[in-house]
């Protein structure tokens, strides 16, 4: 067995291995001392250098545990290696973070295996991958000796740290981007060393966005930009970021303008910064705002009241109250469930009893039948008015489509489109949000009796029609879930409805990636989420409950599917 320390830093590579030496992941190595500039929560960590006569297993061990040694480019972690593979290794290229691992010697001379149970991914833009239990990655570590000395001469680029180490180094930071319109400002919550984080920040939204919003968010920043310098200086509380002069000078006052903001949004939670300043190779580029540009809305509200059914008619729900939706027509003939309501217009919809019809209504004209189905979600607006819901299509596929009421006159067509998401043909659609934005999408799905949550971003053509939904990202949850509503920009809550037993509902976040479980309640049926954590109402039988402190307070009794805008 290897003499036990803790692993803080390695490099990654796939490879079959089998564990035989597990390292122990209780904590970082080293001394802790709180002096980033600008940061004082950012630990520093201070690993121990090579030691004379170790053994190969115990050099593995130690340059793993060097890893928490971020300063000074990592030149603690570069003692164990030869001078040839000091230069080469790119320690920021990737990083894993894992649950537990082992090491063993291979049948190569001098060759060893090292085995991760990996729980999240991290690329070189802080874009981080959640991964279930038991998800396996494997490396090679070569070595050979220098002056009678074992030292690393083989390792692919990377660090890898144990999960408690990870908390306490990397901390997560939204950057932000704009949808199409430029009207809201969209997170992409990526993780960084919490050491300066100014610098990774700034390079991560000139990359662009992540993959699954790729498409479905824009930036103001033009492709091919990039940083003249390889350091974003805080100077007297100003962010000073040098980027290539040609591309910086010859956008509009608009897009330098844009591009300020979005850089402000990103850093607005950096204690040393207070302002940004664009520069052009070091030289200070004017950033004049005549108000033409209005800034993006942050973290979108809803209205406080909510659309529900009672009496078989829809209804307003708010203060615990109930009074009669303005202006609408009867209903109960169509005997109406899961109402939803725009979040711009007088526009309603709703489904049957049985979920297999998706009907629409405005002011002044009778309810109009859209799509049936042998099962639909229930409905659910985008900013733009587009009413969506998913269902298995002719051929029992499940196809998300969406349809736009506004504005068209009673007994005109209806205009509609269907969204091409092939990753959904084979699952079956249980929730389908869209966030307040309208950019991005949950969608709860089954498959063989296993649920995925994923949030995917949505891609519109030029007059906003929604006609994609990207590669999503995974939201993993402690048990499989069918219902889930969005809480905040950055965070939704998601449960598995069940009539005979308790119910704990869930809140994600995609800022932390861990479950935040609210308390159990008897018979919850379905949710709905205004304006953060205690906006959250979930049903049953026996009426509607709010989230209140650790526990739910009963609502008025008689509205059902209570649902806020959106």
């Amino acid at each position: 067995m290897i003499k036990a320390r803790v692993l803080a830093a390695m490099v990654v590579f796939t490879l079959l291995v089998s564990g035989c030496a597990q390292i122990p992941t209780s904590g970082p190595v080293g001394k802790s001392t709180d002096e980033s500039a600008g940061n004082v929560s950012a630990p520093v960590f201070l690993p121990a250098s090579p030691q004379p006569g170790a053994a190969p297993e115990t050099v593995i061990e130690d340059f793993y545990g060097a890893g928490t040694g971020y300063e000074d480019d990592y030149s603690v972690a570069r003692l164990f290696l030869t001078q040839a593979t000091s230069v080469s290794w790119k320690p920021d290229q990737r990083t894993l973070v894992y649950r537990g691992a082992t090491v063993t010697r291979t049948d190569v001379e001098n060759m060893y295996n090292f085995e991760l149970d990996v729980a999240y991914s991290v690329d070189s833009v802080g874009i981080a991958t959640q991964m279930p239990e038991g998800t396996r990655e494997n490396i090679p570590v070569t070595l050979t000796q220098v002056e009678g000395e074992w030292r690393i001469s083989g390792i692919p680029d990377g660090t890898a740290i144990p999960e408690e180490t990870f908390k306490v180094i990397y901390k997560s930071y939204p950057i932000y981007f704009y949808d199409p319109t430029f009207t809201f400002a969209i997170p992409d919550v990526r993780w960084f060393i919490r050491n300066k984080p100014v610098k990774s920040m700034t390079s991560a939204l000139l990359a662009g966005p992540a993959p699954y919003l790729k498409g479905a968010a824009v930036s103001a920043f033009p492709a091919g930009i990039r940083l003249a310098r390889e350091s974003v200086p805080v100077v007297s509380g100003a962010a000073q970021v040098d980027l290539s002069a040609r591309e910086l000078t010859e956008a509009s006052t608009e897009d330098r303008l844009r591009m300020q903001t979005q850089l402000a949004l990103t850093f607005r939670d950096q204690p040393d910064v207070i302002s940004v300043e664009l520069r052009a190779d070091q030289d200070l580029v004017r950033v004049e705002d005549d108000g033409s540009v209005l800034p993006p809305i942050i973290n979108k509200e809803v209205p406080a009241r909510q659309i529900a059914v009672s009496s078989n008619e829809l209804v307003r729900f708010e203060n615990n109250q109930v009074s009669p939706l303005p202006d609408m027509q009867p209903v109960a003939a169509l005997g109406p469930r899961f109402p939803a309501e725009s979040p711009v217009s007088s526009a309603v919809a709703f489904l049957n009893e049985s979920k297999t019809t998706l009907y629409t209504m405005v002011p002044g004209q009778p309810a109009r039948n859209l799509t049936t189905r042998s099962i639909l979600t229930r409905p659910s607006f985008s900013p733009g008015d587009w009413v969506w819901t998913a269902g298995p299509n002719a051929a029992g596929a499940a196809e998300v489509v969406a349809f736009r009421p506004t504005g068209a006159a009673e007994g005109a067509d209806i205009p509609s489109a269907t969204i091409a998401a092939p990753w959904l043909a084979d699952r079956v659609v249980r929730e389908l949000r869209i966030s307040r934005d309208g950019v991005r999408a949950l969608v709860i799905s089954e498959q063989n009796g296993k649920s995925r949550t994923q949030v995917a971003g949505i891609i519109r053509s030029a007059d906003g029609t929604p006609r994609e939904l990207t590669t999503p990202v995974t939201l993993l949850t402690t048990a499989n879930v069918d219902q889930g509503a969005w809480v905040s920009d950055t965070s939704v809550v998601v449960m598995k409805a069940a009539a005979g037993t308790n119910v704990t509902p869930e809140i994600l976040s995609l800022l932390s990636g861990d479950t935040q479980p609210l308390a159990p309640w008897p018979g919850l049926l379905s949710l709905s989420a205004g304006n953060g954590e205690d906006a959250i109402f979930a049903q049953s039988e026996d009426g509607i409950f709010q989230r209140f402190g650790n526990g739910w307070a009963p609502q008025l009794e008689g509205p059902i599917d209570p649902a806020f805008a959106g």
